[in-house]
């Protein structure tokens, strides 16, 4: 008996040749697996189904949005009566209260800073995490370690080991998306942030401008589709050639499914970008059409974001904008070293309202329960002030949240010390985050590897425990 991957090997040309013919005609062999998919089956039942990444990069303060320190106030204007490690700057002053009230938020009561009166509104859906830590105190190197699990370019993104384990459910369009609008561009790190790195080709980040009519470019076809499909007619005969030569090649396969999804793309990333189907209400939800210019382009992702995961991609992350205030710059406009209050305002106005509207629409249309939230930066800032007003990078000790797919809302784990300096309860690292995901997804975090340089690599590398208490 013959597998129907050898019987395609022997009488056609492979994999290829088959996704390659579905560019020309419409498919008509059923496919157990969604499209790309590495896993015959999850390890063990998911409860997500996919992944939104709200990526806060510049370093959100955990001390003045998730994490009230009573202590700061009574400490305020004096030295810190701890030993202090060396920041990124090295210009420490004295401790620094928080210029945000904190009150307890839903049913839970857990405390959230007036940064964010929406994401208050939708508390019971969080599950707040107090204790991340990571190694790295530096913009790129802790952008890399959040997106790949490590601090150097060349590895996968999380987005991207999602695409390669579970694939797409749906053929017109790629697994892994990154959305920006309103001039967002990637943070430090560049796109290598959303990089396949040595994993096949189609689990690269395909990056959307949220706002604009071209999304993608390139995407219109030069040529009429009569000519388009000579053009792949004659790709398809160099592709045969070259995989009969070389035999199964995996990366060959997956450059050439790459051309079916593009083909598809023409059609379905216009239409999907049309968001003028949308009511008014739920326009009014996200604030698409609001004054503040940040907080519309902001929310344009986040409803991308929703109408992309209806469709079945599996991971999408979303990217802040930079809003001039403080020393915030575009790569990492949450990084306040100077004005903290007046640029951490701006900054959570920008997704705030859209966050929150994410939130309520996904768990109005049924799709919260399976598909996975995450609210992160790549490090927290420190109890004492840079200068008269400004917090440094902490590495130490820091907050995110997750919500939906699989996690128990409403629920904090983990504590930083009195000062919110470093972490002392439950201390997590960016390995037991990708771990947890991974488990959410149904995939076991030990077992999704690949075989490069010698060894099977993963995205927790040897590390990484899920974190079981906040299901």
């Amino acid at each position: 008996m013959l597998s129907r991957r050898d019987l395609l090997q022997r009488f056609s040309v492979g994999f290829g040749g088959l996704t390659l013919s579905g560019l020309l005609h419409e498919q008509t062999l059923a496919d157990d697996l969604p499209v790309g998919a590495a896993l015959k089956a999850t390890h063990h039942l998911p409860r997500a189904k996919r992944v939104i990444f709200c990526y806060m990069s510049g370093g959100v303060s955990h001390l003045d949005s998730f994490d009230p320190k009573p202590e700061l106030k009574k400490w305020h204007g004096q030295p810190m009566p701890m030993k202090v490690a060396r920041t990124q700057f090295n210009d420490n002053g004295n401790v620094m209260a928080s210029p945000f009230k904190f009150s307890p938020a839903g049913e839970s009561q857990i405390p959230i800073s007036s940064l964010f009166p929406n994401i208050a509104k939708v508390a019971d859906e969080l599950a707040v995490i107090r204790s991340m830590t990571t190694p790295f105190n530096e913009h790129a190197q802790g952008n890399l370690f959040m997106h790949t699990g490590f601090p150097i370019m060349g590895h996968p993104s999380a987005g991207a080991w999602c695409a390669y384990g579970l694939g797409s459910t749906n053929r017109d369009l790629p697994a892994y998306v990154v959305l920006q609008s309103g001039g967002a561009v990637p943070p430090h790190g560049g796109v290598t942030l959303f990089t396949n790195g040595f994993l096949l080709g189609h689990t690269q980040g395909s990056i959307l401008q949220a706002d604009r009519t071209d999304a993608l470019p390139n995407l219109k076809p030069a040529s009429d589709r009569l000519v388009q499909r000579r053009q792949m007619e004659l790709a398809k005969a160099f592709d045969a050639k070259l995989s009969r030569a070389l035999g199964e090649d995996n990366h060959i396969e997956a450059a050439i499914a790459n051309f079916e999804t593009a083909f598809r793309m023409q059609t379905a990333v216009p239409d999907l970008c049309d968001i003028s189907g949308e009511t008014s209400a739920t326009r009014e939800l996200y604030g698409i059409d609001h004054a503040n210019p940040t907080l519309a382009a902001y929310a344009r992702q986040c409803l991308l974001a929703r109408r992309l995961v209806e469709q079945g991609v599996r991971f999408v992350e979303l990217s802040c904008l930079s809003v001039g205030i403080g020393a915030g710059n575009a790569p990492n406009p949450w990084d306040q070293h100077g004005e903290l209050e007046r640029g951490h305002k701006a900054m959570a106005e920008q997704v705030d309202q859209p966050i929150a509207a994410l939130l309520t629409d996904l768990k109005q249309r049924g799709l919260l329960d399976d598909t996975l939230v995450i609210w992160t930066g790549e490090f927290g800032r420190t109890p004492f002030s840079q200068g008269s007003n400004g917090r440094d990078h902490n590495p130490f000790g820091f907050s995110m949240w997750l919500a939906g797919g699989g996690v128990r809302g409403g629920t904090i784990y983990g504590a930083t010390d009195e000062f919110g300096y470093h972490a002392v309860e439950g201390i997590s690292t960016i390995y037991d985050l990708w771990a947890t995901v991974l488990h959410l997804l149904g995939i076991d975090h030990e077992k999704l590897t690949y075989r490069y340089g010698g060894r099977d690599i993963r995205l927790t590398d040897v590390h990484g425990r899920v974190i079981k208490e906040i299901f």
